[in-house]
């Protein structure tokens, strides 16, 4: 697995997991990262994370990251973190970017208590079931994304399309997007 991370995204990893596992916050790596190790490696520049943490605790959680190497990359990242749920920092050490996105969705929910660990290198990594990579591959929606989708639907045969779907058809319904669960299922269906 580690043939699949370079050296300075581990080294953002490790950083990042430190920061988390001392927080106590409940997460896990999503985004490029989750797509490679679970299915087809890709290149990335990056790391994404979700994160369910109570608005309150954003601030205690911001200062924290600086004593793990992690700092904002953007003048006001709380403000912007409160219109977006996003809050953008940089790994200092590899010059990483970090998207910590804080989440509340039930879905987003039931998919940190699902993840997985994943031993990467010297780093456990919590990355969600392949299940959930897909499902928020597939409302995410963009070209990269439907390619992560083929590639985890290659890796992973044994992905339960089922529960997949379920959660496509509540999203879809939700957004009034019906492409979001066509453009999966025409997926499913090229991989057969």
């Amino acid at each position: 697995m580690t043939d699949r991370v370079p050296a300075s995204l581990l080294a953002a990893l490790t950083d990042l997991v430190k920061w988390l596992d001392a927080g106590k916050i409940p997460s896990m790596v999503i985004g490029g990262v989750a797509a490679s190790v679970l299915g087809r490696p890709r290149l990335t520049q990056d790391v994404d994370a979700l994160a369910i943490l109570p608005e309150s605790d954003w601030a205690g959680a911001l200062d924290t990251a600086r004593l793990h190497g992690i700092v904002p990359r953007i003048e006001d990242p709380l403000e912007f973190a409160h219109r977006s749920r996003v809050l953008l920092m940089r790994h200092v050490g590899s010059s990483i970017d970090i998207d910590l996105t804080f989440g509340g969705l039930a879905f987003e929910r039931a998919a940190i208590e699902n993840r997985e660990i994943h031993e990467i290198g010297s780093v456990r990594l919590h990355l969600p079931r392949v299940e959930d990579l897909l499902i928020m591959k597939a409302v995410a929606g963009r070209p990269k994304d439907l390619q992560d989708i083929e590639g985890l639907l290659a890796a992973r045969p044994e992905a339960n399309i089922t529960i997949v779907r379920q959660w496509l058809v509540e999203f879809s319904n939700a957004m009034s997007m019906p492409d979001i669960l066509q453009e999966f299922d025409r997926l499913v269906a090229r991989r057969k």
